[in-house]
């Protein structure tokens, strides 16, 4: 068996709102969840990643900015420049930088959005606020990088890396599930019956295996109870990361050097795992 982590990422975060990670292994088709961690400081994270441990993980945060966001700011086409570029700059360097962008483009089309937005129906990553993914970027990959983590498809490749980061999404996998319903909030007022029963609704289709992955989920009772009682959705966000994470290692152990992100991925974008790669135009 092989050890799989899924993260529910914050650029910020905190005890009442942690990172949260789930850990777990596959065999035979079947994840098994093993444990939750959270962490409450970036620096708990950056501890995390430098563990004497060997995995594959499904990160909740972009890898990548959008081509032509880079391309009208003038930044490095080269992803591991870009990046280089992208985190000597403070957030409120970032933000105002981005708004001017926003600002001179028309209503409707604001943000750019990278190749791999429209097929996973994902926010843009260059998109500050409500999420803001910009900033989860500005926060996370650095510390992958530090840690030695390899990114397929944006770093050279290395067979033998003993730790591997795929960007994944976890509204993805609940979308095929639940369609437009919602199963999380981290507004008190919002946390309705209606998304515990939706919660409820993802788990068994999880360990049903009623998804295109292809992968069962294998959840103890106290791990259901504990997934669809965490009304943020964060523990089940983390899960539903371990679940790509999974489907991620399957490809790579059936020859897929890129974990399964598709051949024609833009490797200065990224691309997020289990998106279908058969649409590449914006």
């Amino acid at each position: 068996m092989n050890l799989l982590l899924g993260c529910d990422f914050s650029s910020s975060p905190t005890r009442r709102k942690p990172i949260v990670v789930a850990w777990g292994t596959v065999q035979s088709g079947r994840v098994h969840l093993q444990s939750l961690e959270r962490l409450e400081s970036l620096e708990a994270f950056s501890d995390l990643l430098v563990r004497d441990r060997s995995w594959v993980g499904g990160f909740d945060l972009p890898f990548g900015l959008p081509r032509p966001l880079l391309e009208a700011l003038g930044w490095p086409l080269q992803w591991d420049a870009c990046i280089r570029h992208y985190v000597a700059l403070s957030r409120a360097e970032i933000r105002a930088c981005f708004a001017a962008f926003c600002q001179a483009r028309p209503v409707g089309s604001k943000f750019a959005h990278r190749a791999t937005d429209r097929p996973a129906m994902s926010s843009p990553s260059m998109k500050w606020v409500n999420p803001p993914v910009a900033f989860m970027l500005h926060a996370g990959v650095p510390r992958l990088l530090e840690a030695g983590v390899y990114l397929p498809g944006l770093q050279a490749p290395r067979p033998d890396a003993p730790r591997v980061a795929l960007e994944a999404y976890p509204g993805l996998l609940a979308r095929e599930v639940l369609g437009a319903r919602s199963y999380k909030s981290d507004d008190r007022a919002k946390q309705t019956p209606e998304r515990l029963i939706a919660r409820k609704d993802l788990l068994t289709a999880l360990e049903l295996g009623q998804t295109r992955l292809g992968l069962r989920m294998k959840l103890s009772t106290a791990q259901q109870e504990q997934l669809a009682e965490d009304a943020s959705g964060d523990s089940l966000d983390a899960v539903l990361c371990l679940m790509q994470a999974a489907w991620a290692h399957g490809q790579n152990e059936k020859g897929s050097a890129l974990y399964g992100l598709p051949e024609g991925m833009d490797p200065l974008e990224g691309w997020i795992v289990t998106a279908p790669g058969d649409e590449q135009a914006r």
